[in-house]
């Protein structure tokens, strides 16, 4: 149990001390970016499969 208490106390050492946390308009930033890259590559994604499924759909209609 001792070694469990050690652990415990030395990991929430290091989140306070050793961990540099960003700055919140940093992070609203970053958070923006992601989800701005996210929705465009969804985009992307979609139209490529929707185009795939016109192709596919034309193909087999014409046989």
């Amino acid at each position: 149990m001792s070694k469990l208490k050690v652990f415990i106390l030395n990991l929430i050492q290091e989140v306070r001390y050793k961990i540099t946390w960003p700055a919140y308009h940093k992070l609203q930033n970053n958070s923006m970016l992601v989800l701005v890259a996210s929705f465009i590559f969804a985009l992307l994604i979609g139209l490529i499969d929707w185009s795939f499924k016109k192709a596919v759909v034309w193909f087999y209609s014409a046989f």
